[in-house]
């Protein structure tokens, strides 16, 4: 069995990002999960906004890069959201897209120094202690966070073996990026065992979903924002472990010229099978029957553009988080 979770890319206005939580909640509390991308829209300011106008969803703010903002102002963050909200905020740190940082001068090489000491002092900051901290990256001399001690859990976006080994062993719970293979995340979640050493924690993964009667009409749904995300180095394996092809030079070079024709040719339906939930709702309650079964303790619905659809995705999988499938 597992949670069911929405997200949202920082690309919805307000009435579809309203839209979304009213389809996502009902009566029924739902967490959703909102991306930190630069020059789209500000996650914080998006929490603040679905915190006040539905009081059953809950907010992850993900994922919050040390390297645009400091541990200290991400623990502030936190602790003034739980403190009007109280346990309606998760915070996610991960290193952040490394287009996003490239364009503001940004470089991400040695990422696992600066998140492993995030952890750290937001962890201090948020149990109330006086922290001084003389780390690699980053220094707090004797200071304490005034509206602490407040229990909000941090996660940790990974998807490298030295980054989900410090989930395992330092984050309250893993989350995993969108268009992964089953194979993939298999290989992800033992890393995190390994990192974890019989630690618990939570298990946590993007799932893109697009459900429809005519399985050609969900997948057209999902090419072009797999051809986006599938073109990152860092999904060379995943696409490998999922026994796919994919010339992922020439799919960068079709997505940065927006020629989506070419770009989503690219994206067979043998890589909409493996990288996402999508297709008839037999097929699409299978696939997240399989997600789970790979260890996934939530599973956050992603790729979602409406309401109606978000809504439709939702009734194929909750048979499925049951354990009925």
């Amino acid at each position: 069995m597992f949670d069911i979770s929405i997200s949202s890319d920082g690309r919805d206005a307000p009435d579809a990002f309203f839209g979304k939580i009213a389809a996502a909640t009902g009566n029924r509390r739902r967490r959703i999960w909102i991306a930190n991308h630069l020059f789209l829209r500000d996650p914080i300011a998006l929490a603040g906004a679905a915190l006040a106008k539905d009081p059953l969803i809950d907010v992850a703010l993900m994922a919050m890069s040390p390297l645009t903002m400091h541990p200290a102002q991400l623990a502030m963050t936190a602790a003034t959201l739980d403190e009007f909200y109280p346990g309606r905020i998760t915070l996610c740190l991960g290193v952040g897209a490394p287009a996003d940082l490239g364009s503001v001068g940004l470089a991400a090489d040695k990422p696992l120094g600066p998140v492993r000491e995030s952890i750290r002092v937001i962890r201090a900051l948020l149990a109330g202690e006086a922290v001084t901290f003389q780390g690699e990256n980053f220094r707090i001399n004797s200071r304490r966070q005034l509206n602490a001690p407040r229990a909000v859990p941090i996660m940790l976006a990974a998807s490298g073996p030295k980054m989900l080994e410090l989930a395992g062993s330092e984050a309250d719970g893993v989350l995993l990026s969108a268009g992964t293979s089953v194979e993939f995340i298999r290989w992800c979640l033992q890393h995190v065992e390994a990192g974890a050493k019989g630690r618990k924690l939570r298990r946590i993964s993007l799932v893109y979903g697009a459900v429809d009667e005519q399985a050609e009409a969900a997948h057209q749904r999902l090419r072009r924002v797999l051809s986006i995300t599938l073109r990152g180095r860092h999904h060379a394996r995943n696409l490998q472990m999922g026994g796919n092809a994919l010339d992922q030079a020439a799919l960068n070079e079709a997505v940065l010229a927006e020629d989506w024709p070419r770009a989503m040719a690219m994206i067979t339906d043998k890589i909409l099978a493996g990288h996402a939930a999508s297709g008839t709702p037999a097929q699409v309650a299978q696939r997240f029957a399989a997600y789970a079964e790979a260890g996934l303790d939530e599973i956050v619905l992603s790729g979602v553009t409406d309401s109606r659809q978000l809504t439709s995705l939702i009734n194929v999988a909750m048979p499925a988080a049951k354990g009925e499938i």
